[in-house]
């Protein structure tokens, strides 16, 4: 989509154009779903963040600039919901040896081998502090610049760096130790 039809859309939905918000919700809800699917590492879980993500994407429609582009801002709604529902949270262990339903995991699309590597990044992604995984998140999936992210999760840009340091660094040695290595 053009950026013109976007803040059109954008626009006509500030406006209370239910249509309108529909066709964004249509051309966002699977780059949202996925940003979900990866901060909570559940289907059904992410399905629900993202449904809750578009009822805060409408609640807070009001405050977007449509001369930005939508797609980064819903994506950093889903981000921080998911992280704010993570922090809520006790620890909860996770058994590597889940089937997620992570695209890489479908037959057909990936050799075996790089199939077990997705699946063993995303097993230790998920082992991260719900912090981490969001920065890690939004960098490297949704490739956002550390002012941004700084701004997306009201952190100062320091610790952003500091937090994607740590990181990548605890992903290194959980890939490292992996025993399927």
């Amino acid at each position: 989509m053009d950026e013109a039809t976007e803040r059109s859309l954008v626009t006509r939905a500030q406006r209370g154009d239910a249509s309108a918000f529909g066709e964004l919700i249509g051309l966002t809800q699977a780059a949202v779903y996925h940003v979900c699917l990866r901060m909570m590492g559940e289907r059904r879980e992410a399905e629900d963040m993202a449904q809750e993500t578009f009822v805060r994407v409408y609640e807070r429609l009001h405050t977007f600039d449509p001369q930005r582009p939508f797609l980064p801002w819903v994506r950093r709604v889903a981000a921080n919901y998911c992280l704010n529902q993570l922090a809520r949270r006790a620890p909860v262990s996770t058994s590597f040896d889940d089937a997620l339903d992570w695209p890489e995991n479908r037959p057909g699309r990936w050799h075996d081998r790089q199939a077990e590597q997705a699946r063993r990044v995303r097993a230790a992604l998920l082992r991260l502090a719900p912090r981490q995984r969001a920065v890690v998140e939004l960098r490297h999936f949704q490739e956002l610049s550390y002012e941004e992210i700084a701004q997306a999760l009201n952190l100062p840009i320091s610790d952003v760096k500091s937090d994607l340091f740590r990181a990548r660094r605890l992903l290194a040695e959980m890939l490292k130790d992996d025993p399927s290595n």
